[in-house]
């Protein structure tokens, strides 16, 4: 059996494995199914055992997975929700996140170049990983999924514009200036497809749901599709037009009966979900560069150090968009939830690899750190805002607005 044939049959089984694995051990406590996804990467990659080994072909499929992954985070996000002091202090959280994580991994790292890698990973957070977990916890359109949601869009979107604008291989200037028109074009696309009704469009995707046709979710990939090689063609990272495919399809589909929506978020989240996006965490497991972790005590050193900086560069100052009253557990929590990150960490690494930026044994470090920030942040996060539910509201704090 040749590798990719190989490839073919083991990526699905580990998806299943991950899946039987994150129920079960779900009844016990919750984690998120993509620390599986990796682990068991990892193990029966190259790292390990050595079963299955990455080629392009499931390495092109991981990309369309991390696009999807963006697009779906995309999707999510309710700016008429967040709008106002959630977005507004999240955005300034993150600013704070991006100037602390350059001026701390500036100081550590050889080069300006890998310390401006380093710093925009630890400012991210992976909004597509807690999406999941609030929506299971029930907690989506609560104050504090509300603050959450927001923090993750800015930690999401605000390390896809620095990519952008310091790793795009331009001149600082002119990468703003080709930003600004990437922007403009997709808030003209965002603006018509609010303004308009579609009222024929939508009686073809309604009479499509249920056949072969399936425009909805054709004219969902002509949508990624299109504004990821714009983004490409630009000069951008794919995943900035990943991202604001979602937010635009979320625009459009909103003038779509209720019914038909709901039948169309669910094709998307099994197309996503069940398909690319498990693809693209075990490629993370298979791609994951073990020995190099390990052969350097540097790298073994780094990785706590790196693991607690997600927490004071990231995580604190997600505090801003806390909720007004929120007890100190659900401000934790937040905290928790701040520093979880691993999509942007895995895709900066990847560019810093790929152009000789970073080591392999100091990328390795830090997406171990993002792993690990999955694995345990998202639990401790959830298990604080359980505290603080089950708790009786302090003094003072009874109806205060979000």
């Amino acid at each position: 059996m040749n590798s990719l044939s190989l490839a073919l049959l083991v990526v699905p089984l580990i998806a299943v494995a991950a899946s039987l694995i994150a129920t079960v051990v779900g009844r016990v406590v919750k984690v998120p199914i993509v620390v599986f996804e990796i682990l068991l990467g990892i193990i029966l990659g190259p790292s390990l055992l050595g079963w299955v080994q990455p080629d392009e072909f499931t390495t092109a499929l991981a990309d369309f997975g991390l696009a999807m992954l963006f697009f779906m985070a995309g999707t999510e996000i309710d700016f008429a929700v967040i709008r106002g002091r959630p977005l507004t202090r999240a955005a300034l959280g993150w600013a704070i996140s991006l100037a602390a994580g350059l001026a701390v991994a500036i100081a550590f790292t050889p080069t300006l170049e890998a310390g401006v890698i380093v710093g925009i990973a630890l400012g991210s957070t992976a909004l597509g990983t807690l999406l999941p977990v609030l929506r299971d916890a029930g907690e989506l359109h609560t104050p504090f999924g509300t603050a959450v949601i927001a923090v993750g869009a800015a930690g999401e979107f605000g390390p896809l514009l620095a990519i952008s604008l310091f790793l795009s291989g331009r001149n600082p200037g002119l990468a703003a200036v080709v930003l600004l028109g990437f922007a403009v074009i997709a808030a003209l696309a965002i603006t018509v497809a609010a303004r308009g009704k579609y009222t024929g469009l939508n009686r073809l995707i309604s009479a499509t749901l249920h056949t072969s046709g399936q425009l909805a979710i054709r004219l969902v990939v002509l949508i990624i599709a299109a504004l990821v090689v714009l983004s490409v063609v630009l000069g951008l990272d794919m995943l900035l037009g990943a991202f604001a495919a979602g937010v635009l399809w979320r625009v459009f589909v909103a003038h779509a009966q209720p019914a038909d929506r709901h039948v169309v978020e669910i094709k998307l989240d099994a197309i996503a979900f069940g398909f690319l996006v498990p693809i693209f965490f075990v490629n993370t497991g298979l791609t994951f560069d073990l020995p190099a972790l390990l052969g350097d005590p540097t790298a073994l050193v780094l990785l706590p150090v790196l693991l607690v900086l997600l927490v004071l560069v990231r995580g604190l100052p997600g505090l801003l968009a806390a909720p007004v009253g929120s007890s100190r557990a659900d401000k934790r929590a937040i905290v928790f939830f701040s520093a979880t990150g691993l999509p942007v960490i895995v895709a900066v690494t990847t560019i810093g690899t790929d152009t000789g930026l970073l080591t392999s044994a100091l990328a390795a470090a830090l997406v171990a750190a993002g792993m690990l920030s999955v694995l345990f942040f998202p639990v401790l996060g959830l298990a604080q805002h359980q505290r603080s539910t089950a708790a009786p509201p302090a003094p003072g704090t009874a109806g205060a607005a979000p």
